[in-house]
């Protein structure tokens, strides 16, 4: 399997920065290991959506695209379940 490119949305970045450090490096960690398995175990495509899908970090959800002709990972979404699906 390919590894993909990871791209972070700006408003995605901005989000992660505001989180504590310790869930930071969670996600980061998340975020690293999509580059090589974009689908993990317990991810869940979002309804409504052709290409949105969605893995949890702890309390957190991560919300990314993935583009199978650019091989790459676009995060656009990360925060909390109340607020991440607004």
């Amino acid at each position: 399997m390919a590894n993909y490119e990871v791209e972070i949305a700006r408003s995605a970045e901005k989000q992660l920065r505001r989180l504590p450090r310790s869930d930071q490096e969670r996600i980061a960690s998340t975020l690293r290991s999509l580059a090589t398995n974009p689908l993990p175990a317990g991810v869940r495509k979002l309804s409504g959506y052709d290409d949105v899908f969605r893995v949890r970090v702890g309390r957190y959800r991560i919300l990314y695209s993935i583009s199978e002709q650019a091989l790459t990972v676009l995060i656009l979404k990360i925060g909390q379940r109340q607020s991440v699906y607004r």
